[in-house]
């Protein structure tokens, strides 16, 4: 018995295409997680979903101009965010309205220049990665971007948590708010195109939104919420592509489900602790 459950557990990871596929989703999960919770304390959420779709673009112009992929998706990335700015300080338009109108935009200009100039490309690759199909450039490339991601959200982590919660404060004091904040966007979109064509969009979105909600729910620091969204991301995707191999589904899908549960878990366990407050609120002596 004990030996038929080791094997499940290990047999999976006797593949070397299992090997790769973990090390290279790992190495942009935690980054991204640990952007999630920037991006959530900042209701930035839709930033991460509208720069994963509308890298489409950029990905199939560059496969026409025989450029790297990476290089068309991170352009793309950064004209959207960067465009949606510009939309947001000079116009009574409000920010999610700004992202919305440019995100939808580049998507539906990705959709007609994939249908105008068919190629090699496969929209369900861009969509939910080749995970068990990636590459050794498409490993390395990932772990360098998710390693460069990593030390610079921990180098900078006390200046990214003073304007995510106090930015005019942040300005005040001669943190430079601006180049800070465009960083931050060239974090996002570098790590979307490193994860692009190995977890694909629906996961990219799902890392960045995700880990850092749930981690919200859980812990009240900062710092814990880096570290508890990091290891959310960690273990979804080590048991998600687990539960994959035994299940024949998709890895991307099932590593999203996995924190998706964990997600609706911990939703849960405060809507528990909030109801057990209230009724010791309105019942003292018990």
């Amino acid at each position: 018995m004990i030996d038929a459950i080791v094997n499940s557990v290990v047999l999976p990871w006797s593949y070397g295409f299992m090997r790769t596929a973990l090390l290279t989703t790992l190495v942009v999960a935690v980054p991204m997680a640990m952007l999630s919770c920037i991006l959530v304390l900042r209701g930035w959420s839709l930033m991460g979903d509208a720069i994963s779709h509308a890298v489409l673009p950029g990905v199939v112009l560059a496969w026409l101009a025989g450029l790297p992929i990476a290089f068309g998706a991170f352009c793309a990335a950064m004209i959207t965010a960067l465009s949606a700015g510009y939309l947001q300080a000079n116009s009574r338009i409000k920010p999610d309205t700004a992202l919305g109108i440019v995100f939808a935009g580049m998507f539906g200009l990705g959709v007609v220049l994939f249908v105008a100039f068919p190629s090699g490309l496969h929209l369900n690759h861009i969509l939910f990665g080749d995970m068990l199909g990636i590459r050794r450039s498409d490993l390395v490339q990932a772990i360098v971007i998710g390693l460069l991601t990593t030390i610079f959200l921990l180098f900078m982590r006390r200046d990214l948590e003073l304007i995510t919660f106090d930015e005019q404060h942040a300005r005040a004091i001669g943190i430079p708010t601006g180049p800070l904040n465009t960083a931050l966007l060239a974090a996002i979109s570098i790590l979307v195109v490193a994860a692009l064509q190995a977890v694909g969009i629906i996961l990219a979105i799902a890392f960045l939104i995700t880990p850092g909600a749930t981690a919200f729910l859980l812990v009240r620091r900062f710092s814990t919420m880096l570290v508890v969204s990091s290891a959310i991301a960690a273990f979804s995707t080590v048991f998600g592509l687990w539960a994959s191999y035994w299940l024949a589904a998709s890895p991307s899908a099932s590593i999203v489900l996995v924190m998706t549960v964990i997600f609706a878990a911990a939703f849960l366990r405060e809507q528990m602790a909030d109801g057990a407050t209230m009724r010791r609120q309105r019942h003292p002596l018990r």
